[in-house]
Parts: C-alpha cells; sequence; structure tokens
C-alpha cells in the first residue's frame, strides 16, 4: 500500500519505514450513497424545512454517530461532514466537529489496578465491548479512531481532530500496538498503556517513556 503523497503523514504511531500507510479508510472514500431527500427530512428536518445533522439522532441507517464519524448498518463509516451531504443538511446540532484532541484520561498518569496486563508489560483495560468475534492478526489491516497521549497528559498524535479514521497495517506500528490491537474484537474501545520498550525504545524526535491510546477498532481487513 502507497500512501497518497499529497496528504501529510501524521501517524505518529508507524515505524520508521518507507512506506508506513496512515490513510484514510477506503469505505470513507467513496461517494456517499443518494438517499431519498424526503425520508432524510422525515427524521431530521426543522419546521423551517431545513434539514439538520444531529449525531446524537443518527439519519435512518445509521447506527451510532461518535467522535467525527458514523457507522452504518451496511458496514460503512462516514466522516460527519459525509453523512451532512448523503441526506442534504446544511448545519449540524452543536456546530462544527470538534478539531482539538479529546483531553487526557484521569489515569493516564498511572496504570489502575483494574487493568490487565500481559507478561510484555503491556497494560490495557476495556472502555467500550465490541460487537465483533474476531481479532486482527499482525498482518490484518485496522481502520481504528485513536488518540495518544504521554504520562503528562501531552496529546501527541490523533485522528480525532482529522475527522477520519486511520487505516495501516499492523505489522507497520509499534510493538505496543501490534499487541494491543491483537486483544480487541471490532468495535471494541480500549485503553493501552504501552511501556517505552514496546513503544519508540527512546528514539530521537519520539514521543517518549510510557504512552497511553485511547482506540476504538472500527474494522479489520486480512
Amino acid at each position: 500500500m502507497m500512501r497518497d503523497s499529497t496528504r501529510p503523514l501524521t501517524l505518529a504511531l508507524c515505524l520508521a519505514l518507507p512506506a508506513c500507510p496512515a490513510t484514510d479508510p477506503e469505505d470513507s472514500k467513496r461517494p456517499a450513497r443518494p438517499r431519498s431527500t424526503a425520508a432524510a427530512a422525515t427524521a431530521t428536518a426543522t419546521a423551517s424545512g431545513e434539514v439538520v445533522f444531529d449525531p446524537n439522532n443518527p439519519p435512518p441507517g445509521w447506527t451510532l454517530c461518535h467522535r467525527n464519524h458514523c457507522h452504518h448498518r451496511d458496514g460503512r463509516v462516514a466522516s460527519y461532514q459525509q453523512v451532512m451531504a448523503e441526506i442534504g443538511a446544511t448545519r449540524m446540532v452543536g456546530g462544527e466537529a470538534p478539531k482539538a484532541a479529546p483531553p487526557a484520561p484521569l489515569d493516564v498518569a498511572i496504570v489502575p489496578p483494574d487493568a490487565a496486563k500481559t507478561p510484555s508489560g503491556l497494560a490495557s483495560r476495556v472502555l467500550k465491548p465490541g460487537s465483533g468475534t474476531r481479532k486482527p492478526s499482525p498482518t490484518s489491516i485496522v481502520t481504528v479512531h485513536y488518540t495518544g497521549w504521554t504520562t503528562d497528559g501531552r496529546s501527541f498524535d490523533s485522528s480525532i481532530p482529522r475527522g477520519q479514521p486511520a487505516q495501516f497495517p499492523l505489522n507497520r506500528v509499534i510493538p505496543g500496538w501490534t499487541e494491543g490491537l491483537g486483544l480487541m474484537v471490532e468495535g471494541e474501545e480500549r485503553r493501552l498503556w504501552i511501556p517505552e520498550q514496546l513503544a519508540y525504545k527512546g528514539a530521537p524526535g519520539k514521543p517518549a517513556g510510557t504512552l497511553v491510546f485511547d482506540v476504538e477498532l472500527i474494522s479489520i481487513r486480512d
């Protein structure tokens, strides 16, 4: 997989490899499927006839909207902007999608006692159970939303402000990600505490020390 040279590579997870992809998922690149304007208006039109997108009340066919994207019953994942274009919405409840990364969790500095630990030193805790049954292999291509922090609460990378999930093969990321996502199923959200030996190992210019990630595993492709 070759990344689009016109799109900046901002995924800090990737190892220093020449072709580490961090492209948007294929589903999100596809043109939105046309839907009946009348059907969309039935669910979202205001009294004046204006169609408004409300992430807390997904349009027909969309099952969940959060973190700048929505899930469709047919398996599609689309950004808020794509869903708005599909239903003909002119504005969104709550204003524009957030541009900043989520704030650091309260347990960013210390691994909590209820976190699960592996022999390698990786710690994790499930934030939301998944709906899938299969887990990715080290060579799977995963689609995820994520945010990473250092233990002092500084966010160094996030897909949330970009408004699109990231997609990459698990054998091209730091070892803590390969191991951590291998524990997850589709739809699951998990917090990972990754010790430095499973992250960047003190490499110059990379985040140092233990790193904390919140990850939502959207889909798996082998």
